[in-house]
């Protein structure tokens, strides 16, 4: 095989694993070049998900690029278990942002640019991608990474203190106890936001680690819709997480209110049986937005 062989077969093998069939998604797969993100080989690939335990990694046997070509993480830092994520479980959250030519896209915890460059693939030379990343070094290789991608431009520093401006699709790849107003408010007419909605795994490495369920907002004309889209496990935009809040999401999420959730309410009013989550400012709710 040669290696388009290998990338086509890879956005093959993540069609079925992630159940998507956007030709624009899959074509993305196919033509980014993976190894051009994930520094010289060989590399370490994951190979066992342990949980709580850690990640098992083998090294690929030579720097072939073609061994990078399956729907499997690789290792950008094996010390902090810091990996460029399951290229499956990220094409099914792009998939659900439903990114289209032409779009403004805003991508928080872009990594070194590898996810960003396939939704930059999707809104092509007419759409632009505003990418943020807390870690300098992951930011710096980003900037690098995605220079062929004149419509990307990378800022190194906490994307949640960072404008992008309105935007048609936000996808938030750390995970908060809440979707923050500004995000909701700078979604465009139809505007969709991915927000991995979590709660800390426990002490140590666990704190920066969160799990809950990653959540799809819409942006409609009489409000903003919203569901669950896959259970997460991510970690932490610290600078997004309520400690009042923790509570609450936890028993959301052990309760399994968090996914009934329905509509996000940024109007003021009292907590009621319908709030599932509630702030003055912002309450996720089980009440569907009015036909």
């Amino acid at each position: 095989m040669t290696l388009d062989d290998c990338r086509r077969f890879y956005a093959e093998e993540i069609r079925f694993a992630a159940n998507v069939s956007s030709p624009a998604l899959l074509n993305a797969f196919a033509r980014v070049p993976r190894e051009n993100f994930l520094g010289p080989g060989p590399w370490k690939v994951a190979s066992i998900d342990m949980g709580l335990g850690g990640t098992a990694y083998i090294e690929t046997p030579d720097a072939d690029p073609k061994h990078l070509y399956h729907n499997v993480p690789v290792a950008l830092d094996p010390a902090r278990d810091l990996n460029n994520g399951q290229p499956a479980t990220l094409a099914k959250w792009i998939d659900a942002l439903n990114p289209k030519s032409g779009d403004r896209v805003f991508h928080l915890g872009c990594g070194v640019g590898y996810y960003t460059a396939i939704i930059a693939e999707i809104v092509g030379p007419t759409g632009r991608v505003i990418a943020s990343e807390v870690d300098p070094e992951l930011a710096a290789r980003a900037q690098k990474n995605l220079a062929p991608w004149a419509r990307v431009n990378v800022h190194c520093g906490d994307g949640a203190a960072l404008d992008p401006g309105e935007c048609d699709a936000m996808l938030i790849n750390a995970g908060v106890t809440h979707p923050r107003r500004p995000w909701l408010e700078g979604l465009r007419q139809g505007g969709r936001l991915l927000v991995p909605l979590t709660v800390a795994m426990g002490m140590g490495m666990g704190a920066s680690l969160g799990k809950g369920v990653m959540a799809r907002i819409t942006r409609e004309a009489n409000g903003y819709s919203a569901q669950m889209v896959t259970f997460v496990a991510i970690y932490s935009c610290t600078s997004v997480r309520d400690p009042q809040l923790e509570p609450a999401l936890a028993k959301a999420l052990s309760t399994m209110a968090l996914m009934k959730m329905k509509s996000v309410r940024l109007d003021a009013h009292q907590p009621n049986d319908t709030c599932i989550l509630h702030r003055p400012d912002v309450c996720l709710s089980k009440e569907a937005l009015p036909s």
